[in-house]
């Protein structure tokens, strides 16, 4: 169990923040898993036929399911809550050498430090340099040795594992965080910290100024000082959660995003004969489709229809009080209204 406790800056300082660069690592996670779940099996086999004979390997060797602990450097902490790729990799560009170095340690103690388990974690605040065989390959020693050469090439193989297994589909999966953010904002406003944890995952309680995570193999407990918690929805967490607690990086918790289930579903639910008889097959069918928020541009990909038409249909289901809109950063995100919903329950 780790333990995270706030003080009343810290709750000031809670924010929530997507980040590309935590999706791509996130995904090799899942790429390398032993059983990837269910819901992501179709992308896999994707994601696999299109990175044959790409060039990945520190990457990949930094990326471990079955360790403990991830290199944070990898992960560096997002600046804004909506960055894009460049600005993530120009963050992991900027680690200062000596910190990757020092992460670099901590991955060596966690690879001759198998946990039980039960075992609890405790890194010592000094750690010896890696002896040979303790880092996981030649690549990732040579990264050791050579901290700026090695990141550089680290963002460039990022880049390609992005073009390749990311990019085709960023756009349903920028969708979902999109809508997670949007939602977690929500909640955030209705109930405080409460109603921002209650349901963020499972094994993750908020109780009287202090959050628990449940982990199989990680017990500790971290007194925030206040740097708040960074949290960071994803596509490919699920069900588990990341927690992020080991100084000098800003506390993080990334967990699965709402929706995730229906993420690779290309099933087209059958929109009521009744409900299009009185808005029109199109509109009846932009509202059976808002089953989450959702951009113009996803609910065309959806749809069929052109994203022009998309938009105009939807001016006219919010006009009609079916519909809200919400802006998150640069997207417009649309949702149904409790009116909507009573609609599509009614022709059901």
């Amino acid at each position: 169990m780790l333990t995270i406790t706030f003080t009343v800056p810290d709750l000031a300082r809670t924010r929530l923040a997507m980040s590309p660069l935590w999706e791509a690592v996130a995904s090799i996670r899942l790429l390398k898993a032993a059983r990837p779940h269910p819901f992501h099996r179709r992308w896999v086999s994707a994601a696999w036929a299109r990175l044959a004979g790409a060039e990945l390997g520190l990457l990949f060797d930094l990326v471990d399911p079955t360790a403990w602990y991830l290199a944070d450097f990898l992960t560096p902490p997002p600046n804004s809550p909506l960055p894009d790729l460049e600005s993530d990799l120009g963050a992991l560009r900027r680690v200062p050498p000596e910190q990757v170095r020092a992460d670099l340690d901590v991955l060596a103690y966690a690879r001759r430090t198998p946990l039980g388990s039960l075992a609890e974690v405790r890194v010592p605040r000094r750690l010896r340099r890696p002896r040979p065989g303790e880092l996981p390959s030649t690549a990732v020693v040579e990264l050791y040795a050579d901290p700026s050469a090695g990141i550089a090439r680290l963002a460039d193989q990022v880049e390609v594992y992005w073009e390749l297994a990311i990019a085709p589909y960023w756009g349903r999966i920028r969708a979902l965080l999109d809508g997670d953010l949007l939602y977690r904002g929500r909640r955030l406003g209705q109930a405080g910290p409460a109603g921002l944890f209650e349901d963020l995952a499972d094994g993750v309680r908020w109780r009287d100024g202090t959050l628990t995570i449940r982990h199989r193999r990680f017990q500790g407990e971290r007194r925030l000082a206040g740097e708040g918690l960074l949290l960071i929805p994803s596509a490919f967490l699920w069900p588990t959660v990341y927690s992020t607690t080991i100084p000098p990086w800003q506390p993080t918790l990334t967990y699965p995003a709402r929706g995730v289930a229906g993420l690779w579903d290309e099933s087209r639910r059958a929109t009521p004969a009744g409900l299009a008889g009185v808005l029109g097959r199109s509109r009846a069918e932009l509202l059976n489709q808002l089953d989450g928020p959702l951009s113009t541009t996803e609910l065309a990909r959806r749809t069929g229809l052109t994203p022009g038409g998309v938009s105009q249909h939807l001016t006219a289901l919010r006009d009609a009080g079916l519909v809200v809109s919400h802006r998150v950063g640069r997207v417009v995100l649309y949702a149904r209204t409790p009116a909507a919903e009573t609609l599509l329950a009614a022709s059901s």
